[in-house]
């Protein structure tokens, strides 16, 4: 089993790194942005084609939401025009592509969880350019799994969660907003469950939804991460904070689907976020 996981300098990445210690027997290669540029196309396909990977993880992404705005065209190179090129890379050689796209290919308009059939509709330029990133694999490629997951976090590197712990430690008072309902997703948890699947060897290619179960808002998650850290910090509600890009207002993804194909357990938000916090 010969493994390419591309964008091994982010949280993502980082976590699949060290998922990877549970398959020991797996020959994995890590690539950061600086290793290997998915931007340099004629590179990305001649070094495929020399190592002949079985599997490629691509977790390289422009994942700057509100920057986005101002540097679309970065947005679109990484997120999509790259994306397609390593699509007809890897359908080239016969390898499969796992990718990562995000809930911010809905509109948010609904008020239940958003399943894979449902109408894309994205806000934002970071939600368009990954949604392009998905239809330029599905045209290219016969094997891939396209993950939609939603908040991501972990205690590696600059994310919500190590924010809130930061600053409550450093005792300010913390103004977040209750205007977005969504799932905070431990990326330990979704690098883990795409190992599984590979293990299982399944060929039920495709496009699912995979965040952690529950809902909650930006309010509810600082608050749950700040009663684990047993931490007097003051909380309030502000949703005045005005951003670049618009957000959706709902945007639970259903599990329905990828816990029927897979059969393996996905844990509420807050147990996962529980289980992190007693390690760090």
């Amino acid at each position: 089993m010969k493994i390419l996981v591309t964008g091994a300098g982010g949280q993502l990445g980082k976590c699949f790194r060290q998922a990877s210690k549970n398959y020991p027997h797996w020959d994995f290669t890590f690539t950061t942005s600086e290793d290997l540029d998915l931007s340099q196309f004629a590179v990305v396909g001649a070094y495929l084609r020399r190592e002949k990977f079985g599997i490629c993880i691509n977790c390289a992404a422009y994942t700057k939401v509100d920057q986005a705005e101002k540097e679309q065209e970065m947005a679109y190179l990484t997120n999509a025009e790259s994306v397609r090129n390593l699509a007809k890379d890897c359908e080239e050689i016969g390898c499969t592509l796992i990718h990562f796209s995000t809930d911010y290919v809905f509109n948010g308009k609904k008020t239940s969880p958003y399943s894979e059939e449902d109408e894309t509709d994205p806000l934002n330029v970071y939600g368009a350019s990954k949604l392009l990133g998905e239809q330029y694999i599905q045209e290219a490629l016969s094997r891939y799994y396209i993950f939609r997951t939603s908040w991501l976090y972990s205690d590696i590197g600059k994310n919500f969660f190590n924010t809130i712990r930061t600053k409550a430690e450093e005792g300010e008072t913390l103004n977040i907003t209750t205007s977005q309902k969504g799932t905070p997703t431990n990326a330990h948890d979704l690098a883990n469950f795409v190992l599984k699947i590979i293990a299982q060897g399944q060929t039920k290619y495709g496009l699912y939804h995979y965040s952690n179960l529950g809902e909650a808002t930006w309010y509810d998650f600082a608050k749950e991460i700040l009663h684990l850290m047993d931490s007097p910090t003051s909380l309030n509600e502000n949703n005045d904070f005005e951003t670049l890009a618009i957000r959706p207002e709902y945007s639970v993804l259903s599990k329905e689907k990828i816990q029927t194909a897979f059969g393996l357990p996905v844990p509420h938000w807050k147990d996962s976020l529980k289980q992190l916090s007693q390690k760090v």
